[in-house]
């Protein structure tokens, strides 16, 4: 048997105060005392109910003037409780002479009965104590009660948001450490902890800036509560957008880092949560933790550490969002990011060739961008290509696919932007990885080309006749042979340059004709489109 029954309330109502919502059960307990007086039946009975009732109004009286700093539990509690009384007042006076006209009909009271209400008068006079407790901030109330035995993980989520909003500093930090846990552990637990309003108390302990130490436990405690995009709009609510962001800028690195780190997931999994943070300024906050050097050998490990978080979260907040990629290159931010290209550390590498990806590909899109941050004479632009090229050439052994396919992808995205004497120097290095080992890198370089010649690149010509000068056809060809993903973009590079340079001495001596005619019938059926498109390259060939 479960004497208390925990249900949400509706968040959207707004709750009566405390000592309101405390009247009803002590008005309760005043109405079975005067049943009990007025029972003719069951008198010994009626008695010891009387007597568990009077001791339950003592404890709600103790609890009333307690004023505790956390309510929800005591809200929540007393529901159960008005419920329990409500029972236990039916009951006695069932024992009043009056009462016998109704046992009639419904049946006959027995010692079961009795015995069932003393146990939920038990268990809320048990219930009670444990709130004093909880408010007391004893620690032994942790673990006892019979709430702890229906649902230990609520009285756990309880006793830790109680603890957050005392004044000792080490209670906060363990509370903020323990709530962690629970959240790590289990869906339920990310969500009570935030249908009990344990957001509020953890934002503020990066708010207060108490010390770094509450900071990082309210950090980390809110990283493993946003998972998901319910989650992280929790704490969007709850106005932590610009907490987090001041707490950033005001904080020691080791701070900075956990809460680039919630910034990153926040991000991540909630669109509006990442447009909020354009509205705070968050990635000239970010950028200036990627413009920290190091300064002695003891930061270095630090250092590096915030530049990889930094880096994860910018990539978060420029993710499909042209606006912050336009933030982005409206800082030094593709200076700091070509810098840091140059390090060995894979993770700070990747993290900021993914920044590099999505602002190209919003410049790819965007001719504006394209005109002025990608321009000639821009110093973070060369910057940003010199590293891409750089990674690109890279052995297989000083270097992974991973990596490779980035740089590869983001010179991709920027094939509209170069001239004619910046092509020249581009095209042989993606030809050079069509024989990569690695065919997902191959395959990306065949992207890549297709946009260097496509028709709407005004320099497709030039790029078409250097891809056939640097040998480039016949490995192309060869891909033809390929899985459909490469059958699909060899045919397609195939058919841009026929369109392009199709009577070229070279490029037909290189039996393109053969290979347009012959290719494989299938990945035409499944491609429609390529089907026409074939077609026009094979007339451009023979014309």
């Amino acid at each position: 048997m479960d004497p208390f029954i925990f249900q949400s309330n509706d968040p959207q109502q707004q709750p009566p105060p405390i000592e309101q919502t405390l009247t009803i059960p002590l008005l309760l307990t005043d109405r079975i005392g005067h049943a009990v007086h007025e029972s003719t039946f069951y008198k010994l009975e009626c008695a010891h109910l009387g007597k568990q009732a009077h001791r339950l109004s003592r404890l709600l009286r103790f609890l009333a003037v307690s004023t505790p700093p956390y309510e929800r539990p005591v809200r929540r509690i007393c529901t159960d409780i008005t419920r329990n009384l409500n029972r236990t007042l039916t009951l006695v006076q069932k024992c009043h002479n009056r009462g016998m006209i109704i046992l009639r009909f419904i049946g006959v009271i027995g010692a079961a009965d009795f015995q069932k209400v003393f146990n939920l008068l038990e268990a809320s006079i048990d219930a009670v104590n444990w709130l004093l407790d909880l408010s007391d901030g004893h620690e032994e109330s942790r673990g006892t009660g019979s709430i702890a035995s229906i649902d230990p993980s609520l009285a756990r989520v309880w006793c830790c948001i109680a603890s957050l909003h005392r004044r000792s500093l080490s209670l906060k930090v363990e509370a903020a450490q323990e709530l962690s846990t629970l959240a790590r552990y289990s869906d339920r637990n990310k969500k009570m902890i935030v249908e009990e309003g344990g957001i509020m108390p953890l934002l503020k302990l990066l708010r207060d800036e108490l010390s770094p130490e509450t900071q990082i436990a309210g950090a980390t405690a809110l990283f493993h509560i946003a998972n998901d995009q319910d989650m992280a709009r929790s704490i969007f609510d709850e106005h932590g957008v610009p907490i987090l962001v001041r707490a950033f800028r005001k904080s020691s690195i080791l701070v900075k880092i956990e809460v680039a780190k919630l910034i990153a997931r926040m991000a991540d999994h909630d669109s509006v949560s990442q447009k909020g943070f354009l509205r705070e300024n968050v990635i000239e906050t970010l950028v200036s933790g990627l413009s920290s050097n190091v300064s002695n050998k003891k930061t270095s490990k630090l250092i590096l550490e915030l530049h990889t978080s930094c880096s994860r979260a910018l990539w978060m907040a420029a993710r499909g969002n042209v606006a912050n990629c336009w933030r982005i290159t409206q800082t030094r931010g593709l200076l700091y990011l070509a810098k840091l290209m140059e390090q060995e550390n894979r993770d700070l590498q990747i993290n900021c060739l993914l920044i590099v990806v999505e602002i190209t590909c919003a410049a790819e899109n965007n001719q504006e961008m394209r005109r002025l941050v990608f321009k000639t004479n821009s110093p973070a632009a060369k910057a940003i290509v010199d590293q891409l090229l750089r990674l690109i050439n890279l052995n297989q052994s000083d270097n992974d696919h991973l990596i490779k396919i980035l740089a590869i992808r983001a010179i991709g995205h920027l094939a509209r932007t170069f001239s004619a004497r910046e092509t020249q120097m581009i095209i042989s290095p993606l030809v050079n990885q069509l024989c990569h080992k690695h065919p997902d890198v191959a395959i990306e370089s065949i992207i890549a080309l297709e946009k260097f010649v496509c028709p709407e690149n005004y320099l497709g010509s030039e790029n078409s006749k250097t891809i056939i000068e640097v040998e480039g056809i016949h490995p192309v060809i060869r891909m033809l042979m390929g899985d459909e993903m490469a059958q699909y973009h060899a045919l397609i590079l195939l058919c841009y340059i026929a369109m392009q340079v199709g009577n070229n001495e070279e490029f037909q001596e290189s039996r393109i004709l053969t290979a347009l005619k012959t290719v494989d019938k299938s990945i035409t059926c499944k491609h429609t489109e390529l089907r026409d498109l074939v077609g026009h390259a094979i007339d451009h060939v023979l014309i």
